[in-house]
């Protein structure tokens, strides 16, 4: 029954799902809808996933994130603008308000048009520094592309992310060849990120990079706002909630012109760049296409001979022996599919009532897993402690959704009659020997005095006279 229930609540899910669990309504922001003409291929790509795009510019009058306190769009894509606000429809505040109603914001920064002021407030709301002008050139004599920057050297030659990272691989260059392949970054922007848990960066800079402003240091660079691997070309921030926001330093780097071209590197040959489908992964993670993980269901039962099938009772006895199951999805483009914990990472199920009683790791069920859903399963002994404790699983990983799952039960003492008896237990033997002993020793004492033939009283008294 259980699996049948759980077939038909995946069959609903992908039945009703768009091609992002969060929904399909995209606003895009730019100074005028015309200059979507650039990024033809990127919003082609778009629409072809499914996405319902929508362009505004920053001072419509008819713009508003929110209609009747609900969202009235599901992800936001800012291209570069050269005002120097955004107007009242997109302050920092209704931003934070989007981003906490589970909206999904993709930022592309530009070096040649200052940030907006509204964006730069809500970077450093959320521990994301810009450089102080709001404008930065980012540079590297030593990985540029010899074709179209010779000169400013203006124009980075990067591998694809995740050659040390395997989990930014998995997600943002699954499958391609470092040889043949390169990502360009032309003439973006650097950001520097706090030490926040919820900040990843996807792209750093090579060491040999800086940024600087070219308009105030043409020549000579006195000081740099940051360099090396301080700088993040693009970079993710997941809040709690699981809603994403994307910092894309490069809006260049979207642009159908860099999109499957051909780059030389220095001192090298030319290679292909990876920018189209490094666009298609960073727009689907941050539009919550990939890297979403599902619960499907939850399952807890006592794990003993002759014990009831109940399932998530409310109540537990010291010492009983339970299972603990969970299933999980992860929804990748189109399909959920079994979600798969990383080999160097660890699944853990914490039963805890103030703090921890037990932290178990949980172990890959394959009798429960199916193509669709992988369930992880724990067993333990309920300690020898009353009181109200909860089943919880608090998974956060970086490019995941968060899963933080409780389940509250009260664990109860054992009854009267669920002692174990007194002779079933080894170190009560000598007692129960010396009290058979007193008992024996009283009745033989009684039979003894009862048995025992009285004295002549009469004989006793002659011999005495």
């Amino acid at each position: 029954m259980q699996s049948l229930f759980s077939f038909c609540v995946l069959l609903f899910a992908t039945l009703v799902s768009a091609i992002s669990t969060t929904g399909d309504r995209l606003l895009v922001i730019l100074d005028d809808v015309a200059d979507k003409a650039s990024y033809s291929k990127f919003l082609g790509d778009l629409e072809s996933r499914g996405f319902n795009i929508a362009f505004e510019t920053p001072k419509s009058e008819t713009l508003s994130l929110f209609r009747l306190g609900e969202r009235a769009y599901d992800h936001v894509l800012f291209l570069p603008c050269k005002s120097k606000g955004l107007g009242p429809n997109l302050t920092p505040n209704v931003l934070l308000q989007f981003i906490n109603a589970d909206g999904n914001i993709l930022l592309t920064l530009s070096s040649g048009n200052a940030t907006p002021s509204s964006l730069v407030s809500l970077l450093a709301e959320l521990d994301i520094q810009l450089p102080i002008d709001r404008t930065g050139l980012v540079v590297d004599h030593f990985n540029y592309d010899a074709a179209n920057a010779a000169d400013l050297h203006d124009v980075l030659l990067l591998p694809p992310p995740g050659s040390v990272r395997p989990d930014v691989k998995d997600f943002f260059s699954a499958g391609t060849d470092a040889s043949k392949e390169v990502l360009a970054f032309p003439r973006g922007v650097g950001v520097a990120l706090g030490g926040g848990e919820l900040l990843t960066p996807i792209v750093r800079a090579p060491r040999t990079a800086y940024s600087y402003n070219p308009k105030e240091q043409a020549e000579v660079v006195d000081e740099v706002f940051a360099a090396g691997e301080q700088l993040a070309l693009v970079s993710a921030m997941q809040a709690r909630n699981s809603a994403r926001l994307t910092v894309v330093g490069s809006a260049e780097m979207l642009q159908d012109g860099w999109f499957d071209v051909e780059v030389k590197k220095v001192g090298g040959q030319a290679a292909k760049t990876f920018n189209r489908e490094f666009a298609k992964r960073v727009s689907g993670w941050t539009f919550q296409e990939i890297g979403v993980l599902r619960v499907n269901w939850i399952e807890h039962h006592l794990n003993e001979a002759g014990a009831s099938n109940e399932s998530n009772p409310e109540i537990y006895r010291i010492k009983n022996d339970v299972t603990y199951t969970i299933s999980l999805s992860e929804w990748s483009w189109s399909a959920w599919t079994a979600f798969k914990v990383p080999t160097n990472d660890l699944l853990q199920l914490e039963f805890s009532m103030l703090s921890p009683f037990h932290r178990l790791p949980l172990a890959l069920d394959a009798a429960h897993s199916s193509p669709e859903a992988a369930a992880y399963t724990a067993s333990f002994t309920v300690p020898d402690q009353h009181g109200i404790f909860n089943f919880k699983v608090n998974y956060k990983r970086p490019f995941l959704t968060n899963v933080e799952e409780k389940n509250t039960v009260s664990v109860r003492h054992m009854a009267h009659d669920e002692w174990p008896r007194s002779y079933a237990i080894s170190g009560a033997w000598p007692w129960i020997a010396g009290i058979a002993a007193t008992i024996t020793g009283w009745l033989g004492f009684c039979a003894l005095w009862m048995y025992s033939a009285p004295t002549d009283k009469k004989k006793e008294s002659k011999k005495t006279q």
